[in-house]
C-alpha cells in the first residue's frame, strides 16, 4: 500500500514521525512537493511527487493535511480512482466538501502524539484501508456518524487544554521548589495514569471519582475551589465553543 501524504505542515510531520516509528517504509509514503516535504524525503527516503497529480496517481491511500479552508481546492479536479481512499484530517470539513469521487472519502482527526504512536484517532466512515493506516498511528476508534464525528473532535482541542494544564501544574511545583524534570514526568504520568485507569475499567466514572474523593481529603479540597472559580461550568462552555466552531459555517 503506497500511502501519499498531501500536505506537510506540522500534523503531517508527526504523522510521518509515527509511521517510521511504526515500522512502514518510507518508500511506500509519497509526499506533495510543498512545505517540508523536500527535506523530509532527503532526511527519511520518502519519495517525493512532482505535483499533487502525480501523488495522487502513485498512491493508494492519500491523507489531506492541509488548512480546513484550503481543503475542498486542493483536491478537485485530481484524477481519483475507485479503489482509493482519501483521509482527510481537516477540521471541521465535511465529507460532502471533498469531490474526489469515485474515490471514497473518510475523515480522521489523529493527535500530534502520532510521533510516538500513541494518537486515539477518530474515523469516519469505518474503512478497512483506512484503519489500517491510523492503527500506526496509535488506537483507531471508528464512529458511526459524521456527526459524532464532530463531537469527537472537540477531544482534539481538549488534547491541547491537557497539555496546557500539565505544563501549568509542572511550573507551578518547580515555583514549589521541586525539580523541573521531576515535576513536569510527575504531572505528565498523572495525566496518562488518571486516562489508563478510566479506559481500562467498565466502572461508571461517577463512582470511581466517588471512591476517589475521601470525605475532608486533599482531592475533595481541590475540586471545592474548582467547582467555586466556575472551572466545570467554564470547561463545558469551552467544549461547546469548539463544537460550535466545527459545525458552523466555512
Amino acid at each position: 500500500m503506497i500511502v501519499g501524504i498531501l500536505g506537510v505542515g506540522h500534523l503531517a510531520a508527526s504523522m510521518l514521525a509515527g509511521f517510521l516509528r511504526s515500522g512502514l517504509d518510507p518508500a511506500a509514503i509519497v509526499l506533495s512537493p510543498r512545505g517540508k516535504a523536500a527535506a523530509l524525503c532527503a532526511r527519511h527516503g520518502f519519495r517525493l511527487a512532482t505535483d499533487n497529480r502525480d501523488l495522487v496517481e502513485r498512491s493508494d491511500v492519500v491523507i489531506v493535511a492541509v488548512r480546513p479552508a484550503h481543503a475542498p481546492d486542493a483536491v478537485a479536479g485530481l484524477p481519483w480512482r475507485k479503489d482509493q481512499v482519501v483521509v482527510s484530517v481537516c477540521a471541521g470539513v465535511p465529507l460532502s466538501r471533498f469531490a474526489v469521487a469515485p474515490a471514497r472519502a473518510v475523515r480522521a482527526m489523529p493527535f500530534t502524539a502520532s510521533e510516538i504512536c500513541a494518537s486515539p484517532t477518530i474515523y469516519f466512515p469505518d474503512i478497512e484501508q483506512a484503519q489500517a493506516v491510523l492503527d500506526r498511528l496509535g488506537p483507531s476508534i471508528a464512529l458511526a456518524s459524521e456527526t459524532d464525528f464532530e463531537v469527537a473532535t472537540v477531544n482534539a482541542a481538549v488534547y491541547g487544554w491537557v497539555q496546557d494544564l500539565i505544563r501549568k501544574t509542572a511550573e507551578w511545583s518547580s515555583t514549589q521548589g521541586l525539580d523541573p524534570a521531576t515535576g513536569r514526568r510527575l504531572t505528565a504520568l498523572t495525566f496518562v495514569a488518571a486516562g489508563r485507569l478510566i479506559e481500562e475499567k467498565d466502572q461508571p466514572m461517577d463512582q470511581m471519582l466517588e471512591e476517589l474523593v475521601t470525605p475532608g481529603g486533599i482531592t475533595e479540597r481541590g475540586l471545592q475551589v474548582l467547582s467555586a472559580r466556575g472551572v466545570p461550568a467554564a470547561w463545558e462552555e469551552a467544549c461547546t465553543a469548539v463544537l460550535d466552531k466545527l459545525m458552523g459555517p466555512d
